[in-house]
């Protein structure tokens, strides 16, 4: 499957933005999906998962009550509402499938390239 992220952007400090996370060349609905971000000098981490038929998602403690990941089976798309952005935000920030919704990379066979999401103070 080919992924495709989208949204990023420059924003203020408590502002929103909107990923989005388009797929090609596979049944999206057979994937769980993920969001992972890496900021400047940093390891890249999780955001936030949910499952293939989107009944169940998880997220970062840095991203619990402020995102919120979905997704659209019939669009073949997968989104990320990041509300009440704060510069820790900062980052680049991927979507991936695999075969388990896990908080871990293992669980993702394929990566997006990422999209630049930059908040400023």
């Amino acid at each position: 499957v080919q992924l495709q992220a989208s949204g990023g952007g420059l924003e203020q400090a408590g502002g929103s933005l909107r990923l989005s996370c388009a797929a090609s060349g596979h049944t999206f609905s057979a994937f769980a999906m993920g969001w992972f971000r890496q900021a400047p000098g940093k390891e890249r981490e999780f955001v936030a998962s949910i499952t293939r038929s989107g009944d169940a998602t998880a997220y970062a403690d840095s991203a619990k009550f402020r995102f919120t990941i979905s997704r659209d089976n019939n669009k073949n798309t997968l989104y990320l509402q990041m509300n009440s952005l704060t510069p820790d935000d900062t980052a680049v920030y991927y979507c991936a499938a695999g075969t388990t919704p896990g908080r871990s990379e293992r669980w993702y066979s394929y990566w997006g390239q990422g999209t630049q999401v930059t908040v400023s103070s």
